[in-house]
Order: C-alpha cells, then structure tokens, then sequence
C-alpha cells in the first residue's frame, strides 16, 4: 500500500485572521508566483485525473468529464476505449449503444452526439489523428477552450491554462482576478506566470481546489498557503476539523485515477464493477 500524502507542517499553523493592506500589481505577482512555488511543493505529483493512453483517449475522456467526476469518466471509459477504439470506431457507432455506454457520466445523449460529431470531424478532416493546435481542436464539435488546452498540454507537450470550475474559483480567491468568464480567467492569469508554467499550474490550482480549496467549505485551517491567501477565513478554521475535510490522498482516501502515475501517493481508484460491489457490501454494513 502507497503511504498517503499528508499535508505539510505549515498546515499546522493558525494565522490570524486580518484586513490585507492594497497590493499593488507587481506584488500579486510575486505572492501569485510564490503561491504556484509552495503548490509544486504540496503537489509533486500532479497529473490530469483522467485516465488516457493517448490523444484521442484524452479528447474523449475530458469531453465526457463535464458535468460528472473524472472518477466516474475513468470508471467508464475502459468499456467504451475496448468497444470504440479509434475516431473511426466511433464515428461508425450506433448513437443508442454508444449513449448506453457512456450513461453513467450523465447528459449521455448530447455527449454521445458530440462523441459521433468530433470522431466524424478526426475521420474525414484530419486523417483520423487528433491534430495538435489550438484553432483546430475548437472546431471539432463539444470542444471548447478548456477542452483543448487540456489536450493539448497533457498530450501534445503544448502549454496551455485550463479553467474549469475550480481553477475559477481559486484564481479569484488567489486575487489573481475577479473575472468569472473563463476565458478572460484564462487570459489574465496567462499575463502573471510565465508560458512554461501554465499546463502544471493547471494541474496544481486544480488538485488544491480538490483537495482544499473546496467551493462551499473551504478547509482553510489545515491550508499549507493560508498565509498567502486573500480568502483566509471564508473557510473552517479549526485545524482539527479542517483536516476532517480534507479529500483523496490529503484525506487518505483513494484518487480518482484506475491507473495512476507512478509518483502518486495515494491509492488508484476502484473499478466500476469493484465500486458497485464495495456499495453493496456497505448497504449490509459487511466489512471489506
């Protein structure tokens, strides 16, 4: 067994809650580039959470993670990889079977569309391959900005910012913008660290607010970068009881991944079929 990853010393700490004094532009760089430092430090590790093993695997698999986790995408995409294989598997599928494979990750008719539409796009536009810029991938039907630059950092080595819900919602409470449209997030956040940085910040604000940074309860005592952080205190401040709140491997529970990478310090995720049975075996309140 993996030893879990636990929060550093500095979480032990309570700072105090005060009044932050006005920061001028050049300082909210420098805090928001410390802030990226003190995060590669807690996340070594820090991957996409989907599982992939190449470009049209990822394509598919983040275009499925809307709206559902990329536990329950990484639970159902190994049937529908086995079933569709390639662009032109897909492309080829019968929309009730492939939206009977893909149900589990919900609003399974629409994505089964887009899943047929980009396949179709990849087939007849692009010889079958996923292509590796930018102004390509947007044109192919259910990808978007975040879309692509998730496939383009994490398969093509291209940097890229991706926003999804968390990296909003800690870009804002980082200060590094006030902006909600994630395009303009994407924006402003790519005029503070350099180009380099952007896929594995991505990665970094993303595992925080996971882990962390939790949209309705925030686990602020038990936060390695509580001093650098504007939003100190919207959150539970209790050390003990922020550390309750803690989720995956910070929490010692299992990651989202069926086949994480080898430096991950928690445990991989169980399987659909291993998922359902422990659910069972919980409803008989039988120990596993």
């Amino acid at each position: 067994m993996k030893a879990t990853a636990k929060p550093t010393a500095k979480a032990a700490a309570k700072p105090p809650v005060k009044p932050r004094k006005p920061e001028s532009h050049l300082a909210m760089v420098r805090r928001a580039r410390r802030i990226n430092r003190e995060l590669a430090e807690l996340y070594p590790y820090a991957h996409p959470e989907l599982d992939f093993e190449n470009p049209f695997q990822l394509l598919v698999a983040t275009v499925l993670s809307a709206q559902t986790t990329d536990l329950r995408v990484n639970q159902t995409t190994p049937a529908l990889f086995a079933k569709y294989p390639t662009p032109e598997d897909m492309a080829a599928a019968n929309p009730e079977e492939l939206e009977e494979v893909i149900r589990p990750t919900g609003f399974f008719r629409n994505k089964a569309k887009a899943l047929i539409g980009l396949s179709t796009a990849l087939r007849d536009e692009f010889g079958g391959e996923v292509p590796g810029r930018l102004a390509d991938l947007v044109t192919l039907p259910g990808v978007g900005r975040k879309t692509a630059n998730v496939v383009l950092g994490n398969a093509f080595g291209v940097p890229g910012i991706t926003v999804d819900t968390h990296f909003g919602r800690l870009a804002r409470r980082f200060g590094w913008t006030t902006e909600e449209d994630p395009v303009k997030v994407e924006l402003a956040v790519a005029e503070i660290f350099p180009k380099s940085e952007w896929t594995m910040l991505s990665h970094r604000v993303v595992f925080h607010g996971r882990r962390i940074c939790h949209s309705q309860k925030p686990a602020c005592g038990a936060c390695p970068i509580a001093p650098l952080c504007p939003a100190y205190g919207e959150g539970e401040l209790d050390p003990e009881k922020a550390r309750k709140l803690l989720k995956y491997e910070m929490g010692g529970q299992p990651g989202q991944r069926l086949k994480p990478p080898s430096d991950f310090p928690g445990e991989a995720a169980a399987r659909a079929d291993a998922a359902a049975h422990q659910g069972r075996v919980a409803d008989l309140g039988v120990d596993t």
